[in-house]
């Protein structure tokens, strides 16, 4: 959802950057670089926090932090991509189920779908998922096998280093969307990456990993599609 739905991640970095993070890290411990953590569900960004660095807040303090900052970028701030809910509806149409994995919560994640009347086949929230987030694999995969799919069918979009390996490590084919928050983020995990400033060229690519993927299954099955 985060960067590739809508531009929350302007917002959240700069928040992490400027207000979280120097709150939570102790002064005499380093700060951790953003890739480090963007795309973790927040409470495991608190556990890897605890493990790395040295940190000077309790988890509660820390989820804190983040729910009150997430009321004012998802209720306030973000705006959809360009012709995000129309991509999702066309492709909802054509048969394709389509599925919002995030490590955004069920709560934040329903507050830009009602914001922005969007609708999903499944939403697949990191915090209800019994195993470890991204960058691990696990999250993409029940999701697509409670779509009723499979793997090397599924198809997967990310901005973040962390989102982009949970995506590849799957097996799903991972699109990578490139914008100015993530220039310098290592993307070299997903099969393709695309500019955010493009969306119609992210939709065409989307539109023909689909296409490519049902064309081969239809001639691995013997059928002429």
């Amino acid at each position: 959802m985060d960067g590739v739905l809508v531009d929350s991640e302007d917002y959240w970095h700069v928040a992490e950057r400027e207000e979280i993070l120097p709150r939570v890290i102790a002064d005499d411990s380093p700060t951790p670089e953003l890739d480090e953590v963007t795309g973790m569900y927040y409470g495991e960004i608190y556990d890897y926090l605890v493990e790395h660095y040295e940190v000077a807040v309790d988890k509660d303090e820390f989820m804190a932090l983040y729910e009150e900052t997430a009321t004012s970028i998802y209720g306030e701030r973000v705006e959809l991509l360009d012709g995000a809910r129309e991509f999702v509806d066309d492709l909802r149409d054509g048969g394709v189920p389509v599925a919002l994995v995030s490590s955004s919560p069920r709560d934040w994640i329903e507050a830009v779908l009602d914001r922005f009347g969007l609708a999903f086949d499944l939403i697949a929230p990191a915090e209800e998922f019994d195993g470890p987030g991204k960058p691990e694999p696990g999250l993409y995969e029940e999701a697509i096998r409670d779509l009723g799919g499979s793997v090397d069918r599924a198809v997967a979009i990310e901005d973040s280093e962390n989102g982009v390996l949970a995506a590849a490590r799957s097996g799903a084919y991972t699109i990578a969307v490139r914008d100015d928050h993530n220039a310098d983020t290592d993307l070299s995990a997903a099969d393709q990456v695309v500019d955010r400033d493009d969306p119609e060229a992210l939709f065409a690519s989307v539109r023909q990993s689909t296409r490519t993927i049902r064309e081969s299954a239809s001639g691995s099955n013997g059928n002429s599609g």
